[in-house]
């Protein structure tokens, strides 16, 4: 099956950049490593590239199939059918977390009387009506936004040093603790969370036009993403301190809100919202993505026959948690540990190794 090549690399490099800044900056990542957070976001960083560049690899072994379609080819029918289900699963339930993020940061800072089963309902009328148009729609609201959203965290890492909030003695004495909590806080926290995550894009490298430079392209990405989402999480460090910050609901948010140049700016908290709002919804939308053409593939219906239920299903599963608290303990301790390196490390290595047996012993065949 071959899948038609619409999307320019720029737009494909466009997306993941934000698919990562997602809900990454909702927290406090690395928070275990204190003041050393920043070594342990690089350590990650460096982690999830590794990760990226087997994804790329899957992806070059055969360009025209996408994450599912490879899986059923090159692991068999029941196999690869179980491992596509394994992924919709591991799609879906990342893309419920984010939609239980922006209720949540909602209820928090916008509309604390409204409730959350509302919010809940109507974000995922919104982006369930994004992903009924398709992909496409959601790589050029990707480019249509990337601006705004580069400029508004440009905006709020000039301010907060500009406005006297800055003080990088927060950030001393560099490893005091030497090399194991930097390692601790990366290893398999960071790497799975954010970075590991860009796996999804297994699903969309095949759409990529022929004959571009895709790995130069995904790889600058990559790294300028990751090292600007180091320095905004250390930013926190920077304004909150190390002690503080680490106990922080939504450390960031607390950071730009202290920031205040009399009538100039005086509500950037507000800024700061609106862009957490739309990188959740990015995320959860390229989430969402995943699950529905993966449905497609295995079942061979139209990935629009999958949008209603799996909207409903995303909706139940963002209120498994009963409390916030419980929401992040469950996200950010078992899942991050447990969960996503079965499907960002353990089954695209598994793929790959299955793949290049295959094609070994189809080259062996072919010379008998």
């Amino acid at each position: 099956m071959k899948l038609s090549r619409e999307l320019r690399v720029s737009e494909l490099a466009v997306c993941l950049s934000l698919f990562e800044v997602g809900s990454t900056t909702l927290f406090l990542i690395g928070g275990d490593a204190k003041q050393d957070a920043w070594l342990a976001m690089l350590a990650g960083a460096a982690g999830g590239l590794v990760l990226l560049l087997l994804h790329l690899a899957i992806h070059h072994q055969e360009p025209e199939l996408d994450l599912f379609l490879l899986c059923r080819r090159y692991m068999g029918k029941v196999l690869g059918t179980i491992v596509s289900l394994s992924f919709v699963g591991y799609f879906a339930y990342e893309a419920s977390r984010n939609l239980r993020d922006l209720s949540e940061v909602t209820e928090l800072t916008l509309l604390n009387r409204t409730s959350m089963w509302i919010i809940s309902m109507i974000t995922i009328i919104v982006v369930s009506n994004t992903v009924r148009y398709g992909y496409r729609v959601l790589f050029l609201m990707c480019m249509i936004l990337f601006p705004l959203m580069a400029l508004g965290y440009a905006l709020i890492s000039f301010l907060i040093p500009t406005t006297g909030l800055f003080h990088s003695d927060l950030a001393l004495p560099v490893m005091e603790n030497g090399w194991k909590p930097i390692f601790q806080a990366a290893f398999p926290e960071i790497v799975s969370f954010p970075f590991g995550q860009v796996v999804l894009f297994l699903v969309f490298y095949p759409y990529a036009r022929k004959g571009r430079n895709l790995n130069r392209a995904v790889i600058i990405a990559y790294i300028l993403t990751a090292l600007a989402l180091t320095f905004i999480n250390q930013l926190i460090i920077f304004v909150l301190g190390p002690q503080i910050a680490a106990y922080s609901t939504l450390p960031l948010l607390e950071t730009v809100q202290l920031i205040d140049l009399t009538e100039v700016f005086e509500r950037m908290d507000a800024l700061f919202t609106l862009l957490l709002f739309l990188g959740l919804g990015i995320k959860m939308a390229a989430f969402f993505h995943g699950a529905v053409i993966g449905l497609e593939r295995v079942t061979g219906a139209n990935y629009r026959k999958w949008v209603f239920p799996v909207g409903l299903v995303l909706y139940g599963l963002s209120f498994v948690s009963p409390t916030f608290t419980e929401h992040i303990e469950i996200g950010r301790g078992y899942t991050l540990n447990y969960t996503s390196p079965v499907f960002q490390i353990f089954l695209p290595v598994l793929l790959l190794v299955v793949i290049l047996l295959r094609k070994k012993g189809m080259q062996k065949s072919a010379k008998n």
